[in-house]
């Protein structure tokens, strides 16, 4: 039976108009998101990956707006709605965790109003009373300690923890068909990143909502992702499902993520980095906006755009090397 997919991106392009120059932070990116499956979307910092889920909340502010291409929600183009029909579906039936809580959250109001004005705002039916106590059933589900308590706090009352986990609960309190979490376990320790990845995959599993999870960590990846795409300043690289990218990666881009994870027994006096930076996207190289980094780069790699080639099932990588080992 053929997976029903939740959100579709063709060919999505979007970019900042500077005085400078076009900045194309999202160039040509395809994904799909099927229902109740976790998708992840990994990277370097700046590769694009913030750029994407803010560009499929309808996020984006000037100089920075959505080019071309598509992004369908249960058949629905939303780059094609006018503001107030896109606030209907944002926050109900998509909702976003952000990358730092302690910015995202207003800090001079109690955190249990924050998230009770989110339920008010999409479900004008409910009053007052039936939202607190909604929301502080939610704080429940998501493991805050003493709910009840910890709705009249204030956000810097909050460990980081508990802050990551009020955003969860905001974002899961309109039980959304499709969750967006970016960087969901940032500056948090092993111990809560552990809790909050189990916990995503626990409401999955109770309401069987779609996750895409935007993240640099391949840790992250491994735990919880079902399929994954590798992005690299604005274009998709490799996608593959979960355990397939891992036990036969097909570019060098991914291979070098997966070098730079330190490993058990392995010798740390100098960890494997991948050389160089991200290319200035204003002055993107002609072909391969990798071939600057890559120990494998031929002067067809720099001057030719690279298509996506089919690896294995559900697996493509951008790399002229999968069309010559394919030969």
């Amino acid at each position: 039976m053929e997976e029903k997919t939740i959100l579709e991106i063709q060919g999505l392009r979007s970019c900042f108009f500077t005085e400078k120059g076009v900045v194309p932070a999202v160039n040509g990116v395809d994904i799909k998101i099927p229902q109740g499956k976790i998708v992840g979307l990994v990277g370097e910092s700046g590769c694009g990956k913030s750029m994407t889920a803010r560009s499929i909340m309808g996020l984006l502010r000037y100089p920075g707006r959505v080019a071309g291409g598509s992004i369908r929600f249960n058949g629905v183009d939303l780059t094609t709605l006018k503001e107030r029909e896109l606030r209907r579906i944002c926050g109900k039936e998509i909702s976003m965790i952000f990358q730092e809580p302690m910015t995202s959250l207003n800090p001079v109001l109690r955190v249990g109003r924050q998230v009770r004005e989110t339920l008010l705002v999409h479900d004008a039916s409910l009053s007052k009373e039936e939202a607190r106590n909604r929301v502080i059933e939610m704080f429940r589900r998501v493991g805050i300690p003493e709910p009840e308590k910890r709705y009249d706090c204030y956000p810097h009352e909050l460990s980081g923890g508990l802050r990551q986990r009020v955003m969860i609960a905001m974002a899961m309190v309109c039980k959304p068909k499709l969750l967006i979490a970016d960087e969901p376990t940032t500056a948090l320790d092993v111990t809560i990143e552990a809790q909050i990845l189990r916990l995503m995959k626990e409401l999955r599993d109770e309401t069987g909502m779609s996750v895409l999870i935007i993240t640099h960590n391949l840790g992250v990846v491994a735990e919880i992702c079902d399929q994954v795409y590798v992005m690299y300043a604005g274009q998709i690289m490799e996608q593959a499902e979960t355990f397939e990218l891992f036990d036969h990666t097909a570019h060098p881009y991914t291979q070098g993520l997966l070098g730079s994870i330190p490993r058990i027994g392995q010798n740390t006096d100098r960890l494997y980095t991948i050389p160089g930076v991200v290319p200035n996207l204003l002055h993107l190289p002609e072909g391969c906006p990798f071939s600057t980094r890559c120990a494998y780069a031929t002067d067809r790699c720099r001057t030719q755009k690279v298509p996506l080639y089919t690896v294995g099932p559900e697996h493509q990588a951008r790399c002229f090397r999968c069309e010559e080992e394919k030969a």
